[in-house]
């Protein structure tokens, strides 16, 4: 009898045996290979749903009044479009994961494109799958959360000095334009905002 894969929400912690050591995680980093610059494809789509239950769709509907329909950002009063979709680079994630399930990450979109600061400036438009987006000025960090499901070590690895330009726990994008995104699409940059802008 197949075993259900475990329920994962907001409150989910990590394993503890699956951190990996901030040395581990620069090793691992620097044996990833260069994700695409300009034509990549979205690997994963995750909706965070009622109670905060991770939700992961083979498609969806993106729009810029909704963002991703009955995602956590949706249900809140005043949302802010800077924070509308939560992205992160899929080998990143992988790799910060250990095994561990990718909706830990409680992103939106995973996409094998390099995300750095150096590909994507504030304001560099992405067509991903039929919908336009565009990466805002609000910093992804890591949180508590974050924290709790991936070990300090990993919080220490993405806001390091000396990686922080590459934007390893990921970035924020907001919905210009409405379209349809399937798991595999193509996402391609339109445009790159200015560096430093």
């Amino acid at each position: 009898m197949q075993q259900e894969p475990p329920r994962i929400d907001s409150h989910s912690i990590g394993d503890p045996a699956r951190f990996l050591s901030l040395a581990d995680l620069q090793r691992g980093l620097a044996a990833l290979p260069a994700a695409p610059k300009d034509r990549g494809r979205v690997a994963l789509i995750v909706r965070r749903g009622a109670e905060g239950v991770r939700e992961t769709l083979d498609r969806c509907h993106l729009s810029p009044d909704a963002g991703l329909p009955g995602d956590a950002w949706s249900r809140r009063p005043r949302s802010n479009t800077n924070r509308q979709i939560t992205v992160m680079q899929i080998d990143v994630a992988t790799l910060i994961a250990n095994g561990q399930p990718l909706t830990l990450c409680g992103d939106n979109l995973f996409l094998d494109l390099d995300l750095s600061a150096e590909n994507l400036p504030l304001g560099s438009q992405l067509r991903v799958g039929s919908a336009m987006l565009e990466v805002t000025p609000t910093p992804h960090d890591g949180c508590q959360k974050f924290r709790i499901r991936f070990g300090a070590e990993a919080i220490a690895f993405t806001s390091h000095p000396d990686l922080r330009h590459r934007n390893l726990r990921g970035i924020h994008m907001r919905v210009l334009a409405p379209g349809e995104v399937a798991a595999r699409d193509l996402v391609e940059v339109i445009s790159r905002g200015v560096a430093g802008g």
